[in-house]
């Protein structure tokens, strides 16, 4: 049997997807790392993020009720820890990493042209959970490079783009794929 050490109760949920989120209106926008970002569900879609209050972005969602979840890949990994360590109160994130800003279709806030997938989001709820606070929301729009769209299977192909994930305190790609949902008992066909 593997021996078993016991640790401190923590978050141990790892990898987690390294997404910037964008937010702010016209005047003012911002752009803040967040590896805490997960689906809630599919029907109606609903994600979540988790933002300390004390952050420049997190009264920016607050107050508009809406935000931008890009997915990063593993080439933007200096400018999305730029995002992360770099208060919106003082520098403008977008200048600093040369980002340019999409215009999103629902919501105000832009969105970031060299992310291959952008989730425009509309607070539904505010959970304050001790040091962060969740805020949920439903998607309402969703826009991705037509490069990665098979128009033969009319499949988005996100496989193509290494995709940057986050585990104690490291940025990492993903690895290779294994399998697909429900493959463990898939049935062999002959041909």
């Amino acid at each position: 049997m593997i021996e078993r050490i016991h640790l401190k109760p923590g978050n141990m949920l790892y990898p987690l997807p390294v997404v910037l989120v964008s937010c702010g209106a016209e005047n003012i926008q911002n752009i803040i790392t967040v590896a805490w970002a997960g689906t809630i569900c599919t029907n109606p879609p609903m994600v979540s993020i988790s933002v300390r209050p004390d952050r420049f972005s997190y009264e920016l969602i607050k107050k508009s009720g809406e935000f931008v979840v890009n997915l990063t890949p593993a080439s933007m990994a200096r400018e999305v820890d730029l995002c992360g360590v770099k208060s919106g109160r003082d520098v403008d994130k977008f200048k600093l990493c040369a980002f340019d800003k999409l215009e999103s279709q629902i919501v105000k806030a832009p969105a970031i042209a060299q992310c291959p997938v952008n989730i425009e989001c509309v607070v539904e709820n505010e959970l304050m959970q001790g040091s962060h606070s969740m805020f949920i929301a439903r998607v309402v729009s969703v826009s991705g490079w037509d490069s990665l769209h098979n128009k033969k299977t009319n499949a988005f192909e996100l496989e193509q783009i290494p995709l940057l994930v986050y585990s104690h305190g490291g940025y990492y790609v993903m690895g290779k794929k294994l399998g697909h949902f429900g493959f463990s008992v898939k049935k062999n066909r002959k041909k």
